[in-house]
């Protein structure tokens, strides 16, 4: 158990690293949009700051590997969540980035939703999952990945108005939250297979399953979808918007699909349903544009 959670703050502070490095090259690119993935490869491959932080992210998954193996999913997503301090922190203090204060509400009131739902767990329980139904897997996974990619894409649409606001990135990162619930949902599955005995009937095992083709679409998209949306805003507040979906994501559809234990006390089920609903509800309220910043030329403008 508390390898597990040693591995989850190990992936939080990888995470949170790999994130912000990331950023930091790309604020020195030229632009990158997901209608050249060719070129934005070619663009972040020639950072060396990008492929350290990719690195960092990949170093991530690994840990998180280890902490499936050993944590509930829910459980694991509530220690996952505080890498979201870090995360601001880093920001602050390396890419000079600010969160206003009605941002730093919402991202306390979503840090409360999330802590609703850990609450909701049976106290002292250690089961861990092993396997879910593959139907199941595809049937929640599937609508998933199509509603990630249309709303990203809708929000690209809505980002090309000339007249438009500049984009705070919610909506990109509940866009990219839905590929990363999906491939945490991956993730969880691929950790089932990594057995100390039988390593090929493992391999084979593994690869007649979904969730390498799953990790694979997921990564291939969340790539070039989570650069394109992170040199345009924020890492402070796109990363924890998109952080919160991955985890709720996984917390709640994780669980079911893997069978382990929902609360049958009323208590604990309504701190699941509410914190569900409050992280929903605070997304959908906060602000979907930056202020534009005033012109000089119109501040000199007699009336």
């Amino acid at each position: 158990m508390w390898w597990g959670v040693a591995s989850a703050l190990l992936a939080n502070t990888l995470y949170s690293l790999g994130f912000v490095l990331e950023k930091r090259a790309l604020t020195a690119l030229p632009e990158v949009t997901i209608r050249r993935p060719a070129r934005l490869l070619r663009l972040v491959l020639g950072s060396p700051l990008w492929i350290g932080g990719s690195l960092a992210l990949a170093a991530g998954f690994a840990a998180q590997l280890a902490v499936y193996r050993t944590l509930p999913i829910a459980a694991a997503q509530g220690i996952f969540v505080s890498g979201l301090v870090l995360l601001v922190l880093l920001s602050s203090r390396l890419l000079g980035e600010e969160t206003t204060g009605r941002e730093r509400y919402a991202l306390g009131a979503i840090l409360l939703a999330l802590l609703m739902v850990v609450l909701s767990l049976r106290e002292g329980s250690d089961t861990v999952s092993r396997a879910a139904p593959y139907p199941l897997i595809l049937l929640v996974c599937v609508p998933s990945l199509a509603a990630g990619v249309w709303l990203y894409n809708a929000a690209e649409r809505r980002a090309r108005h000339r007249h438009r606001l500049p984009t705070t990135g919610v909506e990109y990162g509940v866009a990219v939250g839905l590929l990363y619930g999906v491939s945490s949902l991956a993730i969880k599955g691929v950790s089932s297979y990594l057995t100390t005995s039988g390593p090929v009937g493992a391999l084979l095992d593994l690869l007649s399953s979904p969730y390498p083709y799953l990790l694979l679409f997921t990564g291939v998209f969340g790539l070039v979808m989570s650069q394109a949306a992170l040199q345009r805003c924020r890492a402070s507040l796109i990363v924890p918007v998109c952080t919160t979906v991955t985890c709720l994501y996984t917390a709640v559809l994780g669980t079911l699909s893997f069978g382990e234990a929902l609360p049958d006390e009323p208590l604990r089920l309504a701190l699941r349903v509410a914190g569900t609903v409050l992280a929903v509800a605070v997304l959908l309220s906060m602000p979907k544009h930056d202020t534009a910043p005033q012109s000089p030329a119109r501040e000199l403008t007699p009336p």
